[in-house]
């Protein structure tokens, strides 16, 4: 699964998560889709992963300069290639968010709204976002006008409003939402070419 299709600023990142055995009923308990989870309840699952001892993690991202150049669908593709192949074992079968096919090395199977029916697809719904998060906000040390730290990088008012009075830095996607208003606000338009004056 991916995180940050939508934002006006940073990377898409994409998690891939192997259960070598079933995982046990309180870690199942604690996991469901990212989005229908508070923080705290995607870092005590995004925890309780990384200490379980029975699953296999992959991450990837594609970024901001690649998102401009293939598109955002196909960088968050991108980036779900990327996740499996940091996988410490490649997986015979993967189940995949979604109704588009990364083209893995390996049989492919998509699962439309699969975050919220498959245990799998969920838990790397949770690393996807927690990782994800986690960047924004080392990137608001850096850039602390935006609250990344808050919005992740999503077109809130707050973030908007920062666009507007601060400009936008290496790590907005010029071609989404409010970016490509603010720049092409700022693109000055042609004048209107001058009339020659005949010669008599």
């Amino acid at each position: 699964d991916e995180a940050g299709r939508g934002p006006l600023a940073g990377p898409v990142v994409a998690a891939a998560v192997v259960f070598t055995a079933s995982p046990p009923r309180a870690l199942a308990a604690l996991i469901d889709d990212s989005k229908a989870l508070t923080a705290e309840a995607r870092m005590i699952a995004y925890t309780a992963l990384l200490r379980c001892g029975r699953a296999e993690i992959g991450i990837g991202a594609a970024s901001v300069d690649e998102i401009a150049q293939i598109n955002i669908l196909h960088a968050a593709l991108l980036a779900m290639r990327r996740a499996v192949a940091r996988l410490p074992s490649p997986p015979d079968h993967a189940l995949v968010d979604g109704n588009q096919d990364p083209r893995l090395p390996c049989a492919t199977t998509c699962v439309v709204d699969g975050d919220a029916a498959c245990l799998s697809i969920a838990a790397a719904s949770i690393v996807a976002k927690v990782t994800r998060d986690r960047l924004m906000a080392a990137l608001a040390r850096r850039h602390p006008a935006y609250g990344w730290e808050r919005n992740a990088g999503y077109g809130t008012a707050e973030h908007r409003r920062a666009i507007d009075t601060a400009g936008l830095t290496p790590h907005h996607r010029l071609g989404f939402g409010a970016v490509r208003q603010y720049v092409l606000a700022l693109t000055p338009v042609p004048a209107p070419p001058t009339m020659a004056t005949p010669h008599r």
